[in-house]
């Protein structure tokens, strides 16, 4: 399948993982780039440039495939070495990174400069036109169902995804409740060139997150994520578990006078604990609606492949039929 996404970042199949959080590393980035996706390493995992680098190496040890790099831009009292990082990225031969939180405009230059293909993870139609602007050549678009930080203006795909096809000229991606052929399907239906998938792909073999995460997300169902920090304009869908239920009840005493002290507790250093010691209820951590559409756990290559195969069936024997007069009665069905 050739879209607008697989001839830019020079990939087989128009599929993205997403740079999560103590998730992207190499072992899980390189097995999607070996399966025909992109793979990509997320920067602030890894605690020092100098990390990351290493991280890099051993990224194209097991792939030559093309790979990227997350390089999130966090408010914070202490910056990370952005410019370090970058230069790392560079010297590693990337050519691609997914940008994501604050925009990326100050960095544009130092990455533009070493010819690396910018995408910019965004939550609505006018911060995807922001990044068009400021020279990013393509965008995830993030609907409201996605893991994370969905923004907080609370608008699901259905919408997001025909608006920013209307409004962009540079190709974007579906992020958020992408799971499989249907999501690929219908993503593309809507204008986007391929799908962006985060939560689905901590549910694989090679995703290198203690078991207990796995089983979690094929246990839970689509009403099993819950949405905090919106009292803080920092809105995060997160997987329900015991520190959620204890975040919430902290958010519904405080009410307006919240503050990100009073949750420390419960999101501060969350994610080793949870994805490396398997220790489900230590503090919330980003899961998508997604959740309720993943019902095993297979390897990359099988995931993929399968959602190949089936997004091809339905477009061939389901859609095609329709214009044939031979439509089924029922939705194509999806392994």
């Amino acid at each position: 399948m050739k879209t607008a996404i697989t001839e830019m970042f020079g990939i087989e199949h128009p599929i993205i993982q997403g740079g999560m959080h103590y998730v992207g590393f190499a072992e899980l980035a390189s097995a999607v780039s070996n399966a025909g996706g992109l793979g990509i390493i997320t920067g602030l995992t890894q605690r020092t440039p100098e990390l990351l680098a290493k991280e890099i190496a051993r990224c194209h040890d097991m792939t030559d495939k093309p790979f990227g790099v997350n390089l999130t831009f966090l408010p914070a009292f202490t910056t990370p070495p952005y410019p370090e990082y970058i230069a790392a990225i560079r010297e590693g031969g990337i050519k691609i990174v997914e940008t994501a939180g604050r925009s990326p405009e100050q960095y544009m230059p130092a990455l533009k400069a070493a010819d690396i293909k910018v995408i910019h993870k965004c939550t609505s139609v006018r911060h995807s036109l922001k990044a068009e602007a400021i020279g990013c050549d393509a965008v995830s678009v993030d609907g409201f169902e996605c893991g994370g930080h969905p923004g907080e203006d609370d608008m699901p795909n259905m919408i997001l995804l025909p608006r920013a096809a209307e409004e962009l000229k540079i190709p974007f991606v579906a992020s958020g409740g992408m799971a499989d052929a249907r999501s690929l399907v219908a993503a593309l239906a809507m204008g986007a060139a391929g799908i962006n998938m985060g939560t689905r792909f901590i549910a694989t073999k090679e995703a290198p997150v203690h078991d207990n995460v796995k089983k979690a997300l094929v246990a839970a169902s689509e009403l099993d994520t819950r949405l905090v920090m919106r009292a803080l304009r920092n809105t995060e869908r997160v997987l329900k578990n015991k520190a959620v239920d204890r975040l919430l009840e902290i958010e519904r005493e405080k009410g307006a006078s919240l503050k990100i002290a009073d949750i420390h507790d419960q999101v501060a250093g969350a994610y080793p604990k949870v994805m490396i010691d398997g220790d489900m209820d230590a503090g919330a951590w980003s899961c998508g609606m997604v959740a309720g559409l993943i019902r095993d756990v297979p390897t990359v290559k099988e995931l993929i492949d399968r959602i190949m195969a089936d997004a091809e069936r339905i477009i061939r024997d389901r859609l095609v039929g329709f214009l044939d007069g031979a439509g089924q009665e029922k939705p194509a069905k999806v392994a």
